[in-house]
């Protein structure tokens, strides 16, 4: 009987402190609840933000359309009795300087012995007057004048089709480690101005590329960007504004610089890498909706010793909106 007593004693202290402290035990578990929800409500809105930065990035330029070109054939090919279309040859395989080949098959070539006046030239630009904006390069073997060569753009004059220095950039500085100077130019048919690129001052393990925004006709500087070693640019207009896309030069990607009422802003987007790491994009063309032709050599910041069409690889890039992805197929 005395046991009994003492359970029964025993259960009612025990259920009273059950009573006492249940709201407590009960408080502290809603709590713990509460922030463990609010705790993972952040990291999953971290997590979304994160991945909405991520998503623009990679879809910066968004949808895009090929758009006519404002540039016209030099005017000097009519009084020459010189058919369309014409075909504009830099590659240096057969002429020296530049050749214009035309009729059937283009067959025909013009090639005037002024146009090997300076040398080599690597890519080109043309205005709304026929005026073609030449950038050069060094060619398998340095001479005395290689470097001085490389600070000049050069035009070729669509009254005359005489080749001249057009413009001097006395801050470019070619050596024999570097050769490059000038590599790369587009021209901008809403305002009538030259976006061009220089890597002189680059090396294995530095970039100090410069993009300028020059107005040709008075040869003034309106903007410098440095910091990037561009190999070949155009420009973009989409849903999402305008856009200076780069081939770099330091590695395999294609990259993207905003425009924003004419100013280039000066952080560069990375949109896509090639497959292979050794690539770098010569030429960027814009084929159709959404759709890019980006051409790719080797480069190593040493001479170009060939400029033959099997050293180079072609690949058309298309995004998707769908899967929000580029798609590439190698031509």
């Amino acid at each position: 009987m005395a046991v009994y007593r003492r359970t029964k004693v025993y259960t009612y202290k025990r259920r009273r402190i059950v009573r006492k402290y249940l709201p407590v035990v009960v408080s502290l578990i809603f709590v713990g609840i509460a922030a463990y929800v609010v705790v993972n409500k952040k990291s999953e809105h971290k997590q979304i933000k994160e991945s909405s930065i991520q998503e623009k990035r990679t879809n910066i330029i968004g949808r895009f359309s090929k758009q006519k070109s404002c540039a016209t054939s030099p005017r000097f090919l009519k009084e020459k009795k010189i058919p369309q279309p014409v075909i504009i040859d830099l590659s240096q395989k057969h002429y020296k300087g530049i050749a214009l080949h035309y009729g059937k098959g283009f067959k025909q070539t013009l090639h005037l012995k002024q146009w090997e006046q300076f040398e080599h030239f690597s890519t080109y630009a043309v205005d709304k007057k026929g005026n073609m904006y030449l950038v050069p390069t060094p060619f398998i073997s340095i001479i005395p004048t290689t470097f001085n060569l490389q600070k000049n753009l050069y035009k070729l004059d669509s009254n005359t089709g005489k080749v001249s220095i057009f413009m001097h950039f006395y801050d470019v500085y070619p050596s024999a480690s570097n050769p490059y100077g000038l590599t790369a130019i587009t021209y901008d048919c809403d305002d009538d101005t030259l976006w061009i690129a220089t890597i002189d001052e680059s090396d294995y393990t530095s970039q100090k590329g410069v993009v300028y925004h020059i107005d040709p006709k008075t040869k003034e500087i309106l903007q410098k960007v440095e910091g990037f070693d561009v190999l070949s640019m155009t420009l973009l207009k989409s849903d999402k504004g305008k856009f200076l896309l780069v081939g770099s030069a330091r590695d395999n990607g294609l990259y993207a610089y905003p425009i924003l009422n004419n100013i280039l802003e000066d952080k560069v987007i990375k949109l896509l890498e090639l497959p292979n790491a050794n690539e770098h994009i010569r030429k960027i063309k814009i084929i159709a909706n959404n759709q890019l032709e980006l051409q790719s050599i080797p480069f190593s910041y040493t001479l170009i010793a060939q400029t033959a069409k099997q050293d180079r690889l072609i690949y058309n890039v298309t995004w998707n909106p769908n899967l929000r992805k580029w798609l590439s197929t190698t031509l």
